[in-house]
């Protein structure tokens, strides 16, 4: 699950730099963005030829931080861990993992939690000493604990999806799951196994599903993949397993809040074709502790990095914080009417790995006649992993699916996704597969115009007209300097060497 916050103070971004921050997104473009601008040198005008053989001292020290740069970005890119040192000593006291917890631990015990924290992307090595059963806070609003909800409502089918995902996670995930759900709602848990190599998930898990399957025959089941699918049909994959008239989609690394089931069941009982999101909060990947999220609604940006959105003005206007919040898309994790989801296309299994189809699944919703809500009342915690599994190029995957939207789904807009990754329209060299089935669906469906999409469910998002050109500017008497995002506030441009990434 990755996407960018927008609090209610209008802040478009948050940055994210993996063990620097809390995270509060995913989003790749913006944290790499505001990293880059947090580095920034400015270089004094009028530049001439001259000034800079005078301040090669200063341009020297700029290459050095750049290249330091580039690694940062290299690895962020690449979402992998870094390695440790000959000498892990000083790895450990560089790591974020041991910013705010594991002062007091042994250096060995340091190196195997460091280890674990490089395989996982958080700290499997405290999730392994936590209670599989601890409490969280209830971070609800006050008047959801005065709602009333009708005695009959559909049963869930709750679907994890995961690889490589550390044992503990998991069954924390099924405990907060099967302990905060009525048990009469619960029908069944799915296991999506998506090619772990994890030894651990095999036998270990197994013989846990057996122990309560043993109380409660086929109450959990385990689909494992014979090759890796990507998250995208791993989800699909748990939803053809699930057999309640509800499923909810989730990763496993989640923990489950109080009351989450009752007011998401009762919407999607009101209206099959609402697709609903929990609140989503925050499980620190260094400490496990809580951190509480703002409400917000869910949306996305041109390069459909889905991103936290601020409440629209229509439901801060109600003065009722458990009231469902309009939302133009959806940030991963979903609860959605079983026979309607595949009524409406499940996800576009012509996507790859990971990313997009989160937001293409929104946009589809609202086109061709749903809706999507993220619910106050229904909260969840989740880990906002350091970095992520499946690939060393995510970024590759999600431009490739964010194609794939683009051509299909929004009509002239297209135009938009193409600029934001800055590759031409024509002759992109990206191949995205055959859309044809994708593009009947549409038909079939009846489904509304990006336009229509754009005016009446996403009017914040800002659109741009009359656009000569879009790419890098480069300077033509120094060619290794660019036109480039300040480091301001408002993002004055500068020059700045000549970086290629998304500021320039």
């Amino acid at each position: 699950m990755v996407c960018t916050r927008k609090t209610k103070t209008l802040v478009s971004t948050c940055v994210i730099l993996s063990g620097m921050t809390n995270i509060v997104c995913l989003l790749y473009v913006g944290w790499v963005t505001n990293y880059i601008a947090s580095v920034y040198v400015k270089v004094q005008e009028p530049i001439s030829e001259k000034k800079l053989e005078e301040d090669k001292g200063d341009t020297l020290r700029i290459i050095e931080r750049l290249d330091h740069l580039e690694n940062v970005i290299k690895q962020h890119i690449q979402e992998t861990p870094p390695k440790l040192e000959d000498n892990p000593a000083e790895a450990f006291t560089d790591s974020s993992l041991f910013a705010h917890w594991g002062q007091d631990l042994s250096p060995e015990n340091r190196r195997i939690a460091l280890k674990q924290f490089q395989y996982y992307g958080y700290n499997a090595y405290l999730s392994d000493r936590l209670p599989l059963d601890r409490p969280l806070p209830d971070l609800r609003p006050s008047g959801c604990r005065n709602l009333t909800f009708p005695d009959s409502l559909p049963e869930v089918s709750i679907v994890f999806i995961f690889v490589n995902e550390a044992l503990s996670v998991i069954l924390r995930s099924i405990h907060s799951a099967i302990d905060r759900t009525p048990a009469h709602l619960l029908k069944e848990i799915i296991l999506v196994d998506d090619n772990s190599n994890n030894e651990e998930l095999k036998e270990k898990l197994q013989k846990y599903v057996d122990e309560v399957n043993a109380h409660k025959p086929g109450f959990i089941k385990v689909v494992r993949h014979s090759k890796q699918e990507g998250l995208i049909r791993s989800r699909v994959s748990g939803w053809r397993a699930a057999t309640a008239p509800v499923v909810a989609l989730f990763d496993a690394h989640v923990e489950f809040n109080v009351g989450w089931a009752e007011p998401v069941l009762t919407r999607i009982k009101e209206n099959r074709k609402r697709v609903i999101s929990p609140s989503f909060d925050n499980i620190k990947y260094d400490n496990f502790e809580i951190e509480e999220y703002p409400l917000s609604a869910q949306g996305f940006d041109w390069e459909l990095w889905c991103r936290y959105l601020n409440p629209p003005k229509s439901w801060w206007k109600l003065e009722n914080t458990t009231a469902p919040i309009r939302s133009p898309a959806l940030i991963g994790c979903f609860i959605v009417d079983r026979e309607y989801f595949q009524e409406i296309g499940l996800l576009d299994e012509g996507m790859e790995v990971y990313g997009g189809e989160n937001v293409e699944l929104g946009i589809r919703v609202w086109q061709c006649g749903g809706s999507v809500e993220v619910l106050p009342c229904s909260r969840i915690a989740h880990i906002e992993r350091a970095h992520k599994p499946y690939t060393e190029d995510l970024t590759a995957h999600v431009r490739r699916n964010a194609l794939r939207v683009a051509e299909v789904w929004m009509d002239e807009f297209k135009s938009h996704v193409y600029m934001a990754w800055n590759i031409p329209q024509e002759d992109s060299g990206i191949d995205i597969g055959d859309i044809s089935e994708r593009k009947a669906l549409r038909k079939k469906l009846q489904c509304k115009t990006f336009r229509w999409y754009l005016v009446s469910v996403y009017p914040e998002m800002r659109m741009y007209s009359d656009t000569v050109a879009y790419g890098v500017l480069q300077n033509s008497l120094k060619s290794d300097l660019c036109l480039d995002q300040g480091p301001d506030t408002e993002n004055i441009p500068i020059m700045y060497i000549c970086h290629g990434m998304t500021p320039q």
